[in-house]
């Protein structure tokens, strides 16, 4: 029989975080919401945790972990301030990941400390106003001319793309064209590193979102940006099937993110359901109230046991697009029924913004559609039972 318990190394990592989340994260929380800030203090205390290079080796300033250690940080973050877990996820995953899977030693060397650090940030520059889900469908160019690629285009959605400590963007671009293998031409899509000072790169004003409202998220234009024709990330042609490689990864992080977002809902509506009375009774003496909340933690547990499971076969070098792509679907539903039902639970209060369940039913949603739809999720999970 497998065992399910947490190694030392983990739990006090997960305690760690946990702590941290409680003590640091959890009482700043609601303001930044409010504001629509940046979380600036609390991202360099993470920083100076070392939380930015968990799984990234001591040479570049990481901690020699790996991706199960950055995803129980992220499942702590989530259950208090999924602004906050979200800004370490794609600062990790999408961020720095791609400089270290694909980048040259040079490059590894130039970006991943200050990355790893959180003295810098990196946006993932994915997706487009017409390519989402059809990340195929790219249309942002780079030309190579006289040593540079000069890029032109525009993504939307792009998270860490326009903080104060952002440096740096990869960005996908058609780089020319290839035959594929039924004969026919298609985009030859590859990755390029683009420092945000270089002319005509621009961070658009942040857009105004139903939640993760201190999170930053940005569209962003490419007019004529010229860099070094050494800032191709990995071989040439190749960007597509390296970013969708990253996404797998990024899918059990967000399912560990979503995991900690249905488990905070848990963990806030048996508090209140032990103070709140109604008719002269604590409201969780009522069996409607016990059974929501039942429910609410089966969920929770079923979404831990699904990233725990696609985050081993991970780990142990084995193919586990399917088991993400269940991971990220079961996590997120959860943490959108859980908000749902908790809010239900608060009644009235429930819906004001002070309370921790009104952010989650806000943040949540996002769960289901970024870093892959819920319906992408099935195609993933239907093909791969030859349908």
């Amino acid at each position: 029989m497998p065992n399910l318990e947490l190694e030392e190394d983990y739990q006090d990592l997960s305690d760690m975080v946990r702590d941290f989340a409680d003590q640091v994260v959890a009482p700043v929380s609601a303001k930044h919401d409010e504001e629509h800030s940046f979380p600036y203090e609390v991202i360099a205390q993470m920083g100076e945790m070392g939380l930015f290079g968990l799984p990234f080796p001591e040479e570049f300033g990481g901690q020699g972990g790996d991706y199960f250690a950055l995803a129980l940080a992220l499942e702590q973050l989530g259950r208090v301030d999924q602004s906050v877990a979200i800004t370490l996820e794609a600062g990790v995953s999408l961020g720095a990941m791609p400089v270290y899977r694909f980048g040259t030693q040079e490059q590894k060397e130039e970006w991943l400390p200050q990355l790893t650090s959180a003295k810098a940030l990196a946006g993932f520059g994915l997706t487009e106003p017409e390519a989402g889900s059809d990340a195929g469908g790219t249309k942002t160019t780079a030309v190579l001319r006289d040593g540079n690629w000069v890029i032109n285009g525009r993504k939307e959605f792009i998270t860490n793309s326009g903080t104060d400590i952002t440096k740096l963007v990869t960005a996908t671009a058609v780089t020319g064209e290839t035959i594929g293998k039924d004969g026919k031409p298609k985009k030859e899509i590859s990755t390029i590193l683009v420092p945000t000072n270089t002319p005509g790169f621009t961070a658009e004003k942040a857009y105004n979102k139903v939640g993760w409202n201190a999170s930053d998220t940005h569209p962003l234009s490419f007019s004529n940006v010229t860099v070094p024709e050494e800032n191709l990330l990995g071989e040439r042609g190749r960007g597509y099937a390296n970013f969708l490689s990253i996404l797998d990864e990024g899918r059990i992080a967000i399912a560990a993110l979503a995991t900690g977002a249905a488990q905070g809902c848990v963990d806030e509506s048996v508090k209140y359901a032990k103070q709140r009375q109604a008719f002269g009774r604590n409201i969780g003496e009522y069996q409607a109230i016990q059974f929501k909340i039942a429910r609410m933690q089966t969920r929770a547990h079923s979404a831990r046991l699904a990233y725990y499971a696609a985050a081993s076969k991970m780990l142990a070098g084995k193919p586990f697009k399917t088991e993400a792509a269940i991971a990220k679907l079961v996590a997120g539903e959860a943490a959108m029924d859980n908000a749902r039902d908790a809010t239900q639970v608060f009644g009235g209060y429930g819906f004001m913004n002070e309370f921790v369940v009104s952010r989650h039913y806000r943040d949540s949603k996002i769960l289901e559609i970024g870093e892959g739809t819920t319906e992408v999720q099935l195609m993933l999970i239907s093909r791969e039972l030859g349908l």
